[in-house]
């Protein structure tokens, strides 16, 4: 079973432009969700989800030995026994650089293959190409902003026991936002910044309350996906909404970002609007 430390991450690396697949290192999802009390051999798990993959750093040759270029977009059900590690990912798409390939259709068929045995589910893979790069949209996430509040913060660590809400008052449909949210990287410890939505039904949520939760993140070390799942349980158990969805979108590192949402009601899928800061 792999481990964070185990992974590239703080290392030093030799970049592999041929095609190396074996460079890909899952890391088991279960070993954090324990930490949470969520054991999936326990009956269904509280959330649903995917995580979105951004790839903008992504070439390969063709068979005439000409530099191509796309963006790759990757989808990653939330319920696949592992995710990848982000340093590793990179590496694995820095191997395509000099590897030859007939065209689009054989990059997507291996990425497909690898990325999929290394989540260890099927993932779903698009790309898109040079001439429909214009056409990709940018936007924020929609809601109340959080960080309109002037709140005095004495602690950066994440204390579920500041959320609440209000249940004398019947049941609220709200979508709340926050810029704010900031942790770290679990091996390296540097940072990751994120755009945060919360959208709830359920009894009013103390939003002050739910902004110093938020910035609580801020020297907390957990990949990514981890942080989503943390906060998405934190307010089930401590808000107690009958709906619950939880997005985040987090700036790239390495020409990659990750973008986790968990739910536990329909909402559609999540938007892949690329933010101001990504």
């Amino acid at each position: 079973m792999n481990t964070p430390d185990q992974s590239p991450l703080g290392k030093s690396s030799a970049y592999q432009s041929q095609y190396a697949p074996e460079l890909l290192f899952p890391i088991a999802r279960q070993q954090k969700r324990d930490e949470l009390g969520l054991f999936a051999d326990a009956g269904t798990m509280p959330f649903f989800g995917v995580d979105i993959w951004n790839a903008y750093e992504l070439s390969w040759l063709n068979m005439r030995g000409k530099p191509q270029v796309a963006i790759a977009t990757i989808t990653v059900p939330a319920d696949s026994p592992n995710i990848v590690e982000s340093k590793s990912f990179k590496l694995y798409l820095n191997s395509f650089n000099q590897t030859r390939l007939a065209g689009p259709d054989a990059l997507l068929a291996l990425l497909r293959d690898d990325l999929s045995d290394g989540f260890g589910a099927p993932v779903h893979v698009t790309l898109t190409s040079p001439e429909a790069f214009g056409a990709i949209k940018m936007g924020e996430l929609d809601g109340v902003l959080l960080d309109r509040l002037d709140v005095e913060i004495d602690g950066y660590s994440p204390s579920p026991e500041l959320l609440s809400a209000d249940d004398e008052n019947g049941q609220v449909e709200e979508t709340l936002v926050s810029h704010l949210l900031k942790s770290n990287c679990l091996v390296t410890g540097q940072p990751d910044w994120g755009t945060v939505q919360i959208r709830y039904v359920g009894p009013q949520i103390d939003q002050e309350g739910l902004l110093k939760y938020l910035i609580g993140f801020r020297e907390h070390n957990e990949f990514h996906e981890q942080c989503v799942e943390r906060i998405f349980m934190d307010v089930l158990r401590q808000c107690k909404p009958t709906k619950l969805a939880v997005y985040a979108r987090y700036t790239r590192r390495g020409g990659l970002d990750i973008n986790p949402w968990r739910a536990n009601f329909s909402t559609g899928k999540p938007p892949n609007l690329r933010g101001a800061r990504q």
